[in-house]
């Protein structure tokens, strides 16, 4: 019941939200912002957990404040993604000014493979959907099957529209696909800053101990794809922001599991810069740290169970977007 009731929800938002007039739109995503911040469930007292390791010095005053703008943040997302399908290719293209982007259109002129990989900041969709109208780059990414099965269906629609090549995460052929993109000269983009498996890569991020997908430093390592780290915000303007940042170096020594542990961190230590820059706009609401993990890991430890299979291999999945 609780899948059902969840594919229908979606389904009204992009039913509905979409031919909303714009302002009508907005204001609905604002309310319902603040009324789920008022509320202050699970989701929001994880989202305060959360940023409280990227702002260390705010106190609980500065830190509800933080949360409420991070609401409101992620409902723009939301409203901006359930609105997407039905923009113009000229509004998608006036909707994002990318700094930078030379690192990225230079390796696509190269015929160098590339690997974009940002943490949840803004509006990822938004981003894909502008490199595509924008810049005429096609990509392709990942999306962790879910359930309902018509749930899964139609965020792979929305992706799709919006001109990505989604493929659905089945073990090592999703990442076998990727890598021929990448040999082929073409973009793969992942959202990389939650593991979702229990095999991750131990990274320090902000400070504390946490796991991040492996995927992107392996692909990086394996077709010589450029790695980009991508960094997203919202200013107070309509148009999002975002830059590409240089290319990271592979290690040239080390084994492959120490070159994919160097990678990763870097990775991890360039989010942490864009996050700590712009912490409203990122949409963590889930527990990523493993001090916030343990317990849960403890608990199915006891139980007997094992640890969920699988990794998302730093693919952007629709449960970090609940």
């Amino acid at each position: 019941m609780k899948e059902r009731l969840a594919d229908l929800g979606y389904q009204l938002g992009w039913s509905t939200v979409k031919r909303m007039p714009e302002p009508v739109a907005v204001a609905l995503g604002r309310r319902a912002a603040d009324s789920a911040w008022r509320r202050r469930g699970p989701r929001v007292r994880q989202l305060e957990r959360n940023l409280a390791r990227v702002v260390p010095e705010a106190d609980e005053a500065a830190l509800r404040a933080l949360s409420r703008a991070g609401m409101r943040s992620y409902l723009r997302y939301w409203t901006e993604s359930f609105r997407l399908p039905v923009w113009s290719g000229e509004r998608i293209g006036a909707s994002l000014r990318l700094d930078d982007a030379h690192h990225l259109t230079d390796a696509v002129a190269e015929g160098r493979g590339v690997v974009l990989a940002l943490p949840h900041l803004a509006n990822w969709d938004l981003a894909g959907g502008w490199l595509v109208t924008e810049l005429g780059i096609p990509f392709t990414t990942v999306a962790e099957r879910l359930k309902p099965a018509s749930l899964f269906d139609r965020f792979i629609a929305y992706r799709e529209s919006l001109g990505m090549e989604v493929v659905a995460h089945d073990g090592g052929s999703a990442f076998g696909l990727l890598a021929r993109r990448l040999r082929s000269g073409g973009v793969v983009a992942l959202v990389a800053d939650r593991d979702l498996s229990a095999s991750g890569v131990p990274v320090t991020f902000f400070g504390e101990p946490a796991r991040m997908p492996a995927g992107p430093a392996l692909l990086a390592q394996q077709t010589g794809a450029a790695l980009l780290p991508v960094a997203l915000w919202y200013d107070e303007t309509p148009v999002m922001r975002g830059r590409v940042m240089a290319p990271l170096p592979v290690p040239a020594d080390g084994t492959r599991a120490e070159r994919t542990a160097a990678l990763t961190q870097a990775l991890a230590d360039h989010f942490a810069e864009a996050i700590a820059a712009h912490p409203q706009d990122w949409h963590m609401l889930q527990r990523l740290w493993t001090a916030d993990l343990a317990p849960r890991t403890t608990a199915r430890e006891r139980a007997g169970e094992r640890p969920p299979s699988g990794t998302d291999g730093g693919q952007p999945t629709v449960r970090d977007r609940p």
